[in-house]
């Protein structure tokens, strides 16, 4: 893992995205070779050149776009195939439409074709030894956990999940008055310190995992291993590089204290403002014709007299209630009997309701919102006061989140379905905290690239 402005990414993908922009470099500057291999080329080798860096940084936008490099992503999410050819289709739209603007850097559309044929070769084939290779457990950081009690127990599936799995755990150190709960195999049963285990198994890092600090903690063994090179991990810190959250069942109040980040500077917030209208003026440019026809399927569903927005009381900044602008998506009194939490087949939903859901569609007048000043383009997503209200005295640091303004989009909902529930909003909840903690204008930028990836996808539409 390697950090950027306090956010980590995967080495792994770094590596990869670096190895695919160079394919797609050379996919169109052979491509050229290969169309005007029996025929006098059009292009002298300076525009060869530019097409090909325009080509590659177009195809590379729209694979991380649609979630090929996220480092989070599952097996079962994976489908290689339909991303890579909506990116490559995303991608083509975007070609055409700077040959367009900009004529002077046009590609014949023989080129263009040859180039997108070997650009799908290469990716296809760098993507197949990327996973057969990038798994393997010699080039995977090793890890030594001390404890193995409840805390300790979690970390053994941590990323099992993942497609691909940054580390291996080595093995489990086992504490004096620690209850195990660690499957026994993992279990190291030796009578050697903590520098001699980690020496002997080749270790990179440490992580304590304890359940009760306080009793037994082997500060001098853990600091004989940092004096020695290797790199000691709490538990918290590793969460946050793993996974991308800030894990409420290990949080106390001094980890927030003594951590870095949290960091709302006056220029960092007048960045920020300038940054959400700039972006919020553009999606406005692009998106008016979609919100202008949504506004007429809504009249045309539910008549003239119906409205076309619903607005709606949301928590802000400080705790500040404000009301939220969106396409309506349920039938005009869908709230008589009180506030409720969306559900998965709702029949409250209309039909133009559950397609501008899916594709996000309802929360393009949310523009206005960050143009005034209530919301910014990507943050933790509004609630409502009745839902706060509750959560703040249920929730441990749920007040947090308020800390900066709500978003359009955010960590959250990158990382993590509709949330249905209380569960889920405690869930959400840990990535929320995260992009307060670990807030820059490289996150919003990637939050912005990846939204894409739940725009097509529907993820967490409800």
């Amino acid at each position: 893992m390697i950090r950027i402005f306090r956010h980590y990414l995967s080495s792994a993908y770094m590596w990869l995205m670096i190895v695919e922009f160079c394919l797609f470099y050379s996919a169109m500057y052979f491509g050229s070779e290969i169309r005007f291999l029996w025929d006098p080329s059009w292009y002298t080798d300076e525009e060869i050149y530019l097409a090909s860096i325009i080509f590659s940084t177009v195809l590379i936008l729209s694979c991380a776009g649609l979630g090929l490099y996220r480092r989070s992503l599952a097996w079962d999410d994976y489908e290689l195939l339909p991303r890579v050819c909506i990116s490559f289709s995303a991608a083509i739209f975007i070609l055409v439409s700077i040959y367009y603007i900009f004529p002077e850097f046009q590609m014949a559309r023989s080129v263009l074709g040859v180039a997108l044929i070997l650009a799908f070769i290469g990716i296809m084939l760098s993507r197949y030894l990327f996973y057969k290779y990038v798994n393997l457990e010699r080039i995977q950081r090793r890890v030594l956990v001390v404890g193995c009690g409840e805390k300790a127990s979690k970390l053994v599936d941590l990323n099992d999940s993942y497609l691909v799995r940054g580390f291996t755990i080595a093995g489990f150190v086992p504490i004096q008055d620690e209850k195990c709960k660690v499957d026994a195999k993992f279990i190291i049963n030796d009578n050697q310190k903590i520098n001699e285990t980690a020496d002997q198994l080749n270790i990179d890092e440490i992580v304590v995992a304890l359940d009760d600090r306080r009793k037994s903690m082997p500060t001098d063994e853990l600091l004989d291993c940092k004096m020695s090179g290797i790199q000691i991990m709490d538990l918290m810190s590793f969460y946050e590089r793993e996974q991308g959250l800030i894990y409420l069942e290990n949080l106390y109040p001094s980890w927030l204290v003594f951590s870095d980040g949290f960091a709302q500077s006056g220029l960092r917030t007048i960045g920020k403002r300038f940054f959400d209208i700039v972006a919020s003026s553009f999606l406005l440019l692009v998106t008016w014709p979609v919100m202008l026809l949504t506004a007429i399927a809504i009249i045309l569903e539910s008549g003239r007299k119906a409205p076309i927005f619903y607005k709606q009381v949301r928590v802000g900044e400080n705790n500040k209630n404000f009301n939220v602008i969106k396409f309506r998506s349920m039938i005009p009194d869908a709230e008589k009997n009180g506030a409720q939490w969306a559900q998965k087949h709702d029949n409250r939903i209309t039909r133009v309701g559950k397609f501008i859901r899916m594709c996000r569609i309802d929360e393009l007048p949310q523009i206005f919102n960050v143009l005034g000043g209530q919301m910014s383009f990507v943050g933790p997503r509004p609630e409502r006061p009745e839902f706060v209200e509750g959560f703040e005295k249920r929730i441990p640091y749920y007040r947090e989140r308020h800390r900066v303004k709500p978003g359009i989009t955010g960590w959250a909902q990158l990382c993590y379905p509709y949330g249905a529930d209380e569960y889920d909003t405690i869930q959400k909840l840990q990535y929320d905290l995260y992009y307060v903690k670990n807030y820059s204008l490289f996150l919003d930028l990637n939050i912005m690239l990846h939204t894409i990836e739940v725009v097509l996808w529907g993820k967490g539409a409800r």
